[in-house]
């Protein structure tokens, strides 16, 4: 039945601020987290004790430092956080890892001393030079472990003839991430055809991100920015983020420069948008089943 009168107002946590809570969220070396009274971006180096009280000590992305009183007062995503001290168990398990092992960009844990297997037959295509590269900066030990390679298309166009060029089969899988799939665009159209492409199809996964370039797929936090700027039709996308940050633009050599700055502030998984990261964990799993 339905109730006209809706919902009570007074019921569940009709006092929370606007924002939320603050849920605590312990320092861990990493976190990116906000400072709200500064603006202040940064990711977890070091938490001590100074003064008396505990302070976290938080890098941003031009490699500065700077110190806060460790507790309420920061943002992660736009939600309230308290930071707290790591727990002493935590901190062990912290020394002991870096001991044995550590995580790769990806998140997953290297594998040590493990050589790089020979090349599987499976592959993993993405549409460019900045795809493959960020591919493998994020992902590369995941991939050598496993023995996948990256390749760039040059492009989408004509993805049924690449294909029919590699040939997937039983053992030879081929995954393919596509940039800006969304509906109604041109990609989508591509992809619809390539995915029906017999007798190929079981054998083929194409997945796509929503970004209009690889570029876009870099939180952009990282860059200085609340979000990425809208690039007006008619002027390329690349040109106008690079004009947009006040970075040279001229020839095919500013754009490659510009790309390998947003590259380098890169450093793991964290700093790209889940939308990336989702899909090609995706190809992934779909070219190592064995």
């Amino acid at each position: 039945m339905t109730d006209r009168y809706g919902p009570d107002v007074l019921s569940g946590d009709w006092k929370a601020p606007r924002g939320g809570r603050s849920t605590p969220l312990a320092a861990e070396i990493g976190v990116v987290v906000e400072d709200v009274e500064t603006g202040w971006v940064g990711a977890v180096v070091r938490v001590e004790k100074a003064g008396g009280i505990h302070v976290v000590h938080l890098e941003d992305r031009r490699g500065k430092t700077k110190a806060f009183p460790l507790g309420p007062g920061f943002h992660v995503d736009g939600s309230p956080v308290t930071l707290t001290k790591p727990a002493a168990a935590a901190d062990a398990r912290l020394a002991a890892a870096r001991q044995t092992a550590s995580r790769t960009a990806s998140g997953s844990r290297t594998v040590a001393n493990a050589p790089a297997k020979v090349a599987s037959a499976s592959r993993i295509f993405v549409e460019g030079t900045h795809d493959a590269e960020l591919v493998e900066k994020v992902w590369g030990h995941d991939l050598r472990v496993e023995g996948v390679v990256v390749e760039p298309l040059g492009g989408v166009d004509d993805l049924e003839a690449a294909i029919r060029d590699f040939r997937p089969g039983p053992g030879k899988r081929m995954g393919v991430l596509v940039d800006h799939l969304v509906a109604g665009t041109k990609e989508t159209r591509v992809v619809d055809a390539a995915s029906r492409l017999k007798p190929y199809a079981p054998h083929v996964l194409i997945v796509g991100h929503p970004y209009v370039d690889v570029w876009q797929s870099v939180r952009p936090e990282r860059l200085g920015m609340e979000q990425w700027p809208v690039i007006p039709r008619g002027t390329s996308w690349k040109h106008g983020i690079c004009a947009h940050l006040g970075w040279p633009h001229d020839d095919q050599a500013d754009i490659a420069r510009a790309w390998k700055q947003i590259l380098g502030t890169v450093r793991s998984y964290a700093d790209l948008e889940p939308s990336l990261l989702g899909r090609v964990e995706e190809l992934i799993d779909f070219v190592t089943v064995h």
